[in-house]
């Protein structure tokens, strides 16, 4: 039995849809689908979660094996404004966390942006961030996580901020395209 264990926040957790619909149980599906039989998808996302306070939680779910670690955290820092170096250097410590827990895990990081209407250059400095992360670690890397979603009123909620299940559809894609590469490295 492998596990892909999805750190995240309400972006994973599927804010506002059933947990059928959230992109971690998609993921589930596109496993069956492709024959990846064995494969437990764990959905470990929560709304509001910061770079910081998934800093602070990640150290309990590295107790169980882990054979895939999507991390996904960033959104809510950018909607904050926390300072890009602070976001890097808590996403750095979960990576060191996850590496020296599990030296053999695959990590993925999906990349956030911030709208480039943000003054001043935080949304340029956001946007390098996990670029530089994932090349730093040597980690697969889904470069924007909410490509074609955001801002896409079709695709999120009435809020206008998270994904509807249509737009789930695709964090799913986006997640598939770089996390099927990364299992044919496993098996």
């Amino acid at each position: 039995m492998k596990t892909l264990l999805f750190f995240g926040d309400s972006l994973t957790a599927g804010y506002g849809l059933s947990s059928a619909q959230a992109y971690p149980s998609l993921i589930q599906e596109k496993l069956k689908e492709a024959g990846y039989e064995g494969y437990t998808v764990i959905n470990a996302g929560i709304s509001g979660d910061t770079t910081a306070s998934g800093l602070y939680r990640v150290d309990r779910w590295l107790s169980a094996p882990i054979d895939v670690f999507v991390l996904a955290l960033g959104a809510n820092d950018g909607l904050r404004g926390i300072p890009a170096r602070e976001t890097s250097q808590n996403l750095q410590q979960i990576i060191d966390k996850v590496k020296h827990k599990h030296p053999d895990a695959q990590i993925i990081l999906s990349g956030m942006e911030i709208p480039d209407i943000v003054p001043g250059r935080y949304a340029a400095e956001f946007r390098k961030l996990f670029r530089e992360l994932a090349i730093k670690n040597n980690v697969a890397f889904v470069p924007f996580l909410l490509e074609g979603v955001a801002g896409m009123r079709h695709l999120n909620l009435p809020d206008g901020v998270h994904p509807n299940a249509e737009g789930q559809k695709m964090l799913a894609r986006h997640t598939w395209a770089i996390l099927e590469g990364v299992l044919k490295q496993l098996n």
